[in-house]
């Protein structure tokens, strides 16, 4: 049992030793000054840039009315500017931030207003689903229970509250709705 623990050790430190001989050398050379100066180190803290074909529709004041409700919930909520990118995205995708009502026929089972919500999947009465606010802080809800929202890319949080038949359908709105945020954000 001694000669094993004792050449377990060895091991460690032989692996120890290797590390530092060819790690040491790169992480001295990284951490030294250039020409006497401090090395400035990039901190990634911008969000993930949009993916793929981007879509643009104009809106009417009606959209537009919708899409500052989604920024004032979400600020409400104490989220940052990039919930409401993502929140916009996802009503851009679901609805065209068109407040929808029950469409008969063309409608997704009982899926309602700007984030075609389902109050038969929980997310509240019909005329919850179809105020702005309250639809907005559901979504806002789901997204808060996300890990890690806000590095991931737009529609992979999205499709992670939404449960889309179509994941990948948000990330084209993800331009636009940074667009909106940038322009309404502090009006």
């Amino acid at each position: 049992m001694n000669t094993i623990f004792r050449k377990s050790m060895l091991s460690v430190a032989g692996l120890a030793f290797a590390g530092g001989v060819f790690a040491g050398p790169i992480a001295a050379h990284a951490a030294a000054p250039v020409d006497g100066k401090p090395v400035a180190v990039a901190v990634h803290t911008a969000a993930p840039k949009p993916q793929g074909d981007q879509s643009h529709i104009t809106l009417n004041d009606e959209q537009t009315a919708n899409a500052k409700a989604i920024i004032a919930a979400t600020k409400k909520a104490g989220l940052p500017e990039r919930a409401a990118v993502i929140s916009i995205a996802t009503s851009l995708q679901e609805s065209k931030l068109d407040n929808l009502g029950h469409l008969g026929d063309a409608n997704d089972h009982d899926s309602l207003g700007l984030f075609q919500q389902r109050p038969t999947s929980g997310w509240g009465t019909p005329e919850q689903i179809t105020n702005p606010e309250y639809s907005t802080t559901a979504f806002l809800k789901g997204l808060k229970q996300v890990d890690g929202w806000q590095d991931m890319p737009l529609t992979e949080a999205a499709q992670t509250v939404q449960v889309s038949a179509y994941p990948d359908a948000y990330a084209q709105w993800e331009q636009q709705a940074t667009d909106l945020v940038a322009q309404h954000w502090n009006s």
